[in-house]
């Protein structure tokens, strides 16, 4: 059985803060959690899924944003897969 990671080892170990994470699970992009009792818990596999997934968004993003945003401004978007606010 692959090892749990509670949400704050989860968050500290991909270096998200609590608030992006649960923006993630909010927005439908955050890793699969699972409940025991009360306490929250990702899966090292779902991690791992998690992470695979953030990449292909990046480099979904990436080609379009350069040619789209030159001046060196990010979207939205490009901002939460960094996580951090669009300015």
């Amino acid at each position: 059985m692959s090892s749990m990671l509670s949400v704050s080892a989860f968050c500290a170990d991909n270096g998200l803060s609590r608030s992006l994470f649960y923006r993630l699970l909010k927005d439908g992009r955050g890793p699969r959690v699972t409940k025991i009792g009360r306490r929250s818990l990702i899966s090292g596999q779902a991690a791992a899924e998690w992470r695979s997934r953030m990449e292909r968004e990046t480099e979904q993003i990436a080609p379009r944003s350069a040619a789209a945003n030159h001046h060196g401004s990010r979207t939205e978007q490009e901002a939460l897969v960094s996580g951090r606010e669009a300015a």
